[in-house]
């Protein structure tokens, strides 16, 4: 160490020093991600300018910046509300999500990193409330899920469309009612179906006797006509040539001449 110039050891130190200043100034944004540049001598956090994007930046050492996902994200959430009539309802739901790019700045300096717990989230909580207390248990299991969930979706973006967060989607994945309460509605709408098929069969059944009745009247209504177009001397033409066809046939037969009852030929054999 003696024999180094005396210059050496100030260069040494100063090029020590120069490496941790680059490293504490240097920041990687990674994909998806934008960062919140702020200033501690320069009026704090900055949001008249764009966050910073993806890759690799150089700020000053005694500057901060805080990372932010801006992807859409998604909170699995269970709530529970009480209903109309005042049974406690249970939804488990899926938040879509993500901040505003553009105002990456002010989210971070109005709301903090803490945006989702202290904003978004009691967000879809009174959402979720005041839409459940609107409808009864029964209406929530069966009827009424799509309408909930598009209805806990409007309230809560009302809420959120000013504190610098995009909502995307709200899905309710399941509503979950009291045992006592579930078991009494499936019964209710098994009954229901059972009174609906049975209906049906009472129509249908209707419907077939009253097919059988028109196919009956027709047939009694053709009958009576060709009973009434029938005349003796109409029927006897129909003998002879029914006979004579019969007598030209190659069987062997007997055939009397001479008339019966009916002036027909008489067919004593037929072999």
């Amino acid at each position: 160490m003696e024999k180094l110039p005396k210059i050496a050891l100030p260069v040494i130190i100063g090029a020590i020093i120069l490496i941790i200043i680059i490293a504490k100034s240097a920041v990687t944004v990674d994909s998806g991600q934008a960062g919140v540049l702020y200033k501690t001598f320069g009026g704090g956090v900055v949001t008249d300018e764009p966050a910073l994007g993806e890759g690799f930046h150089v700020v000053a050492p005694w500057n901060k910046v805080f990372i932010y996902e801006v992807r859409q994200q998604e909170i699995f959430e269970k709530m529970s509300a009480l209903s109309s009539n005042g049974l406690d309802i249970k939804l488990d739901a899926s938040i879509w999500f993500q901040p505003e790019y553009e105002n990456l700045g002010k989210l971070h300096q109005e709301k903090s990193e803490m945006y989702k717990e202290r904003i978004l989230l009691p967000a879809v909580r009174s959402a979720a409330r005041s839409v459940v207390g609107r409808y009864t248990p029964e209406q929530l299991y069966s009827s009424k899920r799509d309408a909930i969930q598009s209805e806990i979706f409007e309230e809560t973006k009302n809420y959120v469309d000013d504190q610098y967060i995009q909502l995307i989607d709200i899905l309710v994945r399941d509503v979950t009612l009291p045992p006592t309460i579930k078991d009494a509605i499936e019964r209710k709408l098994k009954q229901e179906q059972e009174s609906l098929e049975y209906e049906f069969r009472l129509v249908t059944a209707a419907k077939e006797a009253e097919k059988v009745i028109i196919e009956a009247q027709g047939k009694a209504d053709a009958n009576r006509i060709l009973s009434a177009s029938l005349t003796d001397k109409i029927l006897q033409d129909k003998g002879i040539e029914a006979t004579v066809k019969l007598s030209q046939s190659t069987n062997s037969k007997v055939i009397v001449i001479g008339s019966g009852d009916s002036g027909l030929p008489v067919i004593l054999g037929n072999q």
